[in-house]
């Protein structure tokens, strides 16, 4: 073999990463050796796999080319380490936007421990658009949204349905009302999730046509934030049916019916089309299917 699993893991930081200071505080090396290792790989391969732009390095033709293969590799010897160095132990990297990741990924994740405890799950939440890049980059292993996608490298798979549901506070003059129409909708200020996040994607569908006669009075990240602004008589809400269903039992807040409007959505799984799934992903996706 003319090149080394170290340069192929300096290979992967400096992809991941887009710059050799990076990649070097990443893996504990000198710059020099990170550019190093890299020249060494991109002469023994024959090929460049960056390209130069300044102080960043994208990836070549060649570069894209080799990289789902490396990341395969590295996971096959993370599957050989779990089999026969650490008995059950293993690592998963989830991705999962707001609603899924802090309503239903945590007991996914409890099955899963409980028949692996010694494994390790991280979890990172962040909207569609941006749990979407760390798939594509490979920075975690499986993303949960709740917004559609559409880009080659990924696969998009249907997981589970899910609703959102328009929302007030018991004191807003709409709630007495509980059923709303168009009139209504243009007559309140509206509290939302920011753009690019799965939540808004299926509002604005919903909405279609009248979006741009509705008074956004505050486009926020966090959904306790939200519920917390329309608790406070901020304006309308509008989010998973998930997230709300507490608020809705204690009679915090209150749910409006908007009939002809079509707010139901589907949630989805998203891996790498190229990325190896190795034994942890396979048990994790498995549980998924089954809860």
């Amino acid at each position: 073999m003319r090149y080394s699993l170290r340069q192929l893991e300096v290979f992967l930081a400096v992809a991941r990463s887009e710059s050799v200071s990076r990649a070097s505080k990443e893996l504990a090396m000198s710059q020099s050796a990170v550019s190093s290792s890299l020249a060494d790989l991109e002469a023994q391969l024959d090929a460049p796999l960056f390209d130069r732009i300044g102080k960043k390095l994208r990836l070549s033709d060649s570069g894209r080319s080799l990289r789902p293969r490396v990341e395969g590799l590295f996971q096959q010897a993370r599957d050989l380490d779990d089999a026969f160095g650490a008995g059950d132990a293993s690592s998963l990297r989830l991705g999962a936007t707001l609603t899924v990741g802090n309503h239903l990924v945590p007991r996914l994740m409890a099955s899963y421990l409980r028949e692996a405890p010694a494994s390790t799950i991280t979890l990172d939440i962040a909207n569609t658009e941006e749990i979407a890049r760390r798939v594509a980059n490979f920075e975690i292993d499986l993303g949960l949204i709740e917004g559609e996608l559409s880009r080659e490298e990924l696969r998009v798979t249907e997981w589970r349905e899910d609703e959102l549901v328009v929302f007030c506070a018991p004191g807003h003059p709409l709630a007495k009302k509980r059923t709303l129409h168009d009139a209504e909708l243009r007559s309140s200020p509206w509290v939302l999730r920011e753009r690019g996040s799965g939540t808004r994607q299926t509002f604005d569908r919903a909405v279609a046509g009248l979006l741009p006669e509705l008074r956004v009075a505050l486009e926020l990240t966090q959904t306790e934030a939200i519920k917390s602004a329309v608790a406070a008589g901020l304006g309308l809400g509008c989010l998973s049916r998930i997230a709300l269903a507490d608020s809705f039992a204690l009679g915090t807040l209150i749910p409006l019916s908007v009939p002809r409007r079509n707010f139901k959505r589907r949630l989805y799984l998203v891996q790498h089309r190229k990325k190896f799934v190795g034994a942890a992903l396979r048990r994790f996706l498995a549980i998924c299917e089954e809860k």
